[in-house]
């Protein structure tokens, strides 16, 4: 394990859901952000190994910010996170370069195993 994970949802609670999830099973989280520009940021300052994006947030969408931290880095590693109904944002996710894809409401196993297989 690198540099850990960046989390990036404009909601808190969501933020604390995953990081409680990550956390108890031992993978390190890096930073936070709650919209796309911030994640871009934190991405340039941390290189985590692995970001969780929302899809759906203020500012800058995780589609827009998943292509802007694919330029700075083409090989991110990036996974989005969707709501129910989302799924032609989840299509154009993948095909901006997206790993895979989680679904809210989070269910822990699905999210580690998400995680497991990307970094492998």
């Amino acid at each position: 394990m690198g540099n850990g994970i960046l989390l990036v949802d404009d909601a808190k609670f969501m933020r604390m859901m995953l990081k409680d999830i990550l956390v108890k099973n031992d993978y390190e989280i890096v930073g936070e952000a709650s919209n796309g520009r911030e994640a871009i940021e934190k991405y340039t300052e941390h290189q985590p190994d692995l970001v969780l994006m929302d899809i759906t947030m203020p500012e800058l969408d995780g589609i827009t910010s998943l292509k802007e931290i694919k330029k700075i880095d083409p090989q991110a590693k990036i996974i989005i996170c969707s709501a129910m109904g989302q799924q032609p944002m989840v299509v154009d996710a993948i095909q901006a370069g997206a790993i895979d894809f989680i679904v809210k409401p989070f269910q822990a196993d699905r999210v580690l195993e998400a995680i497991k297989k990307t970094l492998g």
